[in-house]
């Protein structure tokens, strides 16, 4: 194969994909988000055992991550569900913290544009035991879709993956079926 080839398209796509999900990981470990830190954890485990199996020439480890890519995409649209509140999911829940903590996404508190404001503490309470409600005004764009958007990304870069991957595999295997039979 040639360096311009599905190999090196998968390569990038592969480190495209690294890239995304340390991104996303950064703000989920900000959230508290333990459910999507653990699919991205996996995620980028996977991602670079199909990086090293097209680096490597190793098939398998290459329908390893065409597999993964499979789930990470299904994974990504339950997200976007979860966020859009489709079916009986709802962005209000603790289903992504494991019902933990009352944490959710960064972005509802950090968005662009977003302007917090902390309710005075009760005079009396300690701080480590009281909840200060917060209120967030102003956002240019709603939390929701800023994480809509983050996993439309990840499905789109998972779509190129799993294609990129199915090639790739297919020519290293018939490499191999050629070089035998000579």
């Amino acid at each position: 194969m040639g360096c311009c080839s599905g190999r090196c398209t998968l390569i990038f796509i592969c480190t495209l994909q690294l890239v995304l999900a340390l991104e996303r990981q950064v703000f989920d470990f900000l959230g508290y988000q333990w459910a999507p830190i653990l699919a991205n954890f996996f995620h980028i485990i996977i991602v670079i055992l199909g990086l090293f199996g097209t680096i490597q020439y190793r098939p398998r480890y290459i329908v390893v991550y065409t597999v993964w890519a499979a789930l990470w995409v299904a994974w990504n649209v339950f997200i976007i569900c979860f966020y859009l509140d489709v079916g009986g999911l709802s962005k209000e829940s603790d289903l992504l913290t494991f019902n933990i903590s009352a944490h959710h996404s960064w972005w509802s508190e950090h968005g662009p544009g977003c302007v917090r404001r902390e309710m005075p503490q009760t005079p009396g309470v300690r701080a480590t035991e009281s909840h200060s409600y917060i209120t967030v005004m102003g956002c240019l764009v709603d939390y929701q879709y800023i994480e809509v958007m983050h996993s439309s990304t990840q499905i789109l870069v998972a779509l190129l993956g799993f294609v990129y991957a199915c090639y790739v595999v297919s020519a290293i295997t018939e490499e191999e079926d050629s070089c035998l039979r000579k």
